[in-house]
């Protein structure tokens, strides 16, 4: 082990305490098949494969998380990488504080990655790591958008919307995980920063509450988020040719 691997220590916080209801009914989100596997399982993959990442914290629902050790435990993940799996709150901030409490000491940056984000290739998150290690407090890797982007004045579902602006889209990204932190700075931000309702869906963005400057690396196009289940198709069909070049 190298001084420098020694002097940054890199945990992975995965929250997969929520239950997808966009994907419809059944299984938590984090618990679907893809390719036969439990998504879950490909997340937790992609954190392990960067050997920067020598902890993984797996955040399970409040009553699941005997069951998401089981499921860990049944597929092999490498062993260079330490597991731990803990009950998760009411909102994804509250699974993310219970993540980052379970931290041990040495810790010092922290990856936090959406579950629902299976297939991140390992450079994008050896990139976020390398930001945050050579000094960014807080990192997240995007992408340009593709699309022109509205701001409306919310109405009614279903009803039209007029629009108010037109951001720039050149100024835009579409945000990714995972988002990389160094590790004062994010657990600073989880004490500080009060959001209501639902709680914070983006780390990145409560840091930047406390004036935090938050830098952007390039994301991947594969590392996009499994939400509804066109998505899912979309899923399989990546692994599918990942499994049929080797790449997987």
């Amino acid at each position: 082990m190298s001084d420098e691997s020694r002097a940054h220590r890199t945990a992975a916080v995965i929250p997969a305490a929520g239950r997808g209801v966009r994907l419809g009914p059944g299984a938590p989100k984090a618990l679907r098949a893809l390719g036969g596997t439990p998504m879950l399982i490909h997340a937790v993959r992609a954190m392990a494969r960067s050997r920067a990442v020598s902890l993984v914290v797996v955040v399970a629902p409040s009553d699941g998380a005997p069951e998401v050790r089981r499921l860990l435990d049944e597929h092999a993940l490498p062993e260079r990488t330490e597991i731990l799996v803990v009950p998760g709150g009411d909102t994804r901030q509250a699974s993310v504080r219970a993540g980052l409490a379970a931290l041990p000491a040495d810790i010092t940056s922290v990856l936090i990655h959406d579950a629902a984000r299976p297939l991140v290739p390992v450079d994008t998150v050896d990139s976020v790591v390398e930001a945050v290690r050579d000094g960014s407090p807080a990192v997240v890797p995007a992408l340009p958008l593709a699309d022109t982007v509205k701001e409306v004045e919310p109405a009614a579902p279903g009803e039209p919307e007029p629009v108010v602006a037109t951001p720039e889209r050149a100024r835009l990204r579409a945000v990714q995980t995972p988002q990389g932190f160094d590790r004062a700075t994010l657990v600073r931000a989880h004490e500080t920063i009060a959001v209501n309702g639902e709680g914070a869906t983006d780390d990145a963005g409560m840091v930047e509450k406390l004036g935090v400057t938050v830098m952007v690396v390039p994301g991947h196009e594969e590392a996009f988020k499994v939400t509804r289940p066109l998505d899912l198709v979309l899923a399989e069909a990546v692994l599918a040719r990942r499994r049929a070049t080797d790449a997987y």
